[in-house]
């Protein structure tokens, strides 16, 4: 299978992609986690993209705030799928982040995903690679049944509660 790889713009980023990590090892998906910089490290990010076909790479994801060049160079230097994921900043709320990430020129596409949302990138890149992968779309099918399941539990139970409340 093909591994996800994540990057981040810096070390800070980490408690936000940490949630995501954690669905990667439920799911058992092969990935690796770097810290490389669209402005800091440019030489690394180039160098590390340029190959990561020949590291069995199938997606990135990209975390960055502020600016949030990193999906957009990750973007011009791959056809590989790339997913940016916004950080929330204190100066704009992260909306500096999202637009940063959303507004490409034509001719280089990047998902993207909402502010903080690890989650919802990796289910993405998990649904990517679950294009070749019957095993991984059967265990997303699985999981989106169990939320599901979940959610209508949480419905009955909270209707039986106001229900005898309302009895009362």
């Amino acid at each position: 299978m093909k591994k996800i790889a994540l990057l981040m713009g810096s070390k800070s980023d980490l408690a936000i992609l940490q949630p995501g990590i954690t669905l990667l090892k439920e799911f058992q998906v092969p990935f690796e986690v770097h810290i490389l910089s669209a402005h800091r490290t440019p030489h690394a990010l180039h160098e590390f993209v340029l190959q990561a076909p020949q590291n069995d790479v199938g997606v990135f994801i990209a975390a960055a705030g502020k600016s949030a060049h990193l999906a957009g160079v990750v973007a011009s230097l791959s056809i590989l799928p790339v997913i940016a994921l916004p950080i929330l900043t204190q100066d704009l709320g992260g909306l500096d982040s999202l637009l940063s990430s959303v507004q490409m020129p034509s001719g280089v596409p990047v998902a993207c995903v909402g502010i903080n949302a690890a989650q919802n990138a990796i289910l993405l890149a998990l649904e990517i690679l679950a294009l070749h992968e019957p095993i991984l779309a059967k265990k997303l099918q699985q999981a989106r049944h169990d939320n599901e399941a979940k959610i209508l539990q949480d419905d009955r139970a909270l209707s039986s509660q106001f229900h005898k409340e309302s009895h009362a």
